[in-house]
């Protein structure tokens, strides 16, 4: 789902214009940013969790090479799935049970 798409999931659902419903996501996701660069946690319960994750220097490779090369420490968001967001897509799919043979 892109942006547009979500915006026009939420016009069916809020009598707002798809203009302003645009600016309410981008608000909202420029708020989860501003909280992430300052390194607090945001937490969207039942939904998930982000936070920034501290990556240490560490030795790699060159694909193309194979010469070794330092990669630099730096800081990465992260995103763990809440329950209620794990429950909802694992029920999401109902496999029938393969069968023994």
């Amino acid at each position: 789902m892109t942006k547009a798409e979500l915006v026009d999931a939420l016009s069916g659902e809020i009598d707002l214009s798809k203009r302003q419903l645009g600016e309410i996501v981008d608000l909202v996701l420029d708020e989860i940013r501003d909280a992430l660069v300052k390194g607090e946690k945001v937490q969207l319960i039942p939904f998930g969790s982000f936070v920034v994750k501290e990556r240490q220097k560490r030795e790699g490779r060159n694909p193309k090479t194979g010469a070794k090369l330092m990669i630099p420490a730096r800081r990465v968001p992260s995103f763990t799935a809440g329950k209620g967001l794990r429950d909802a897509v694992a029920g999401s799919k109902k496999r029938a049970a393969p069968k023994k043979r």
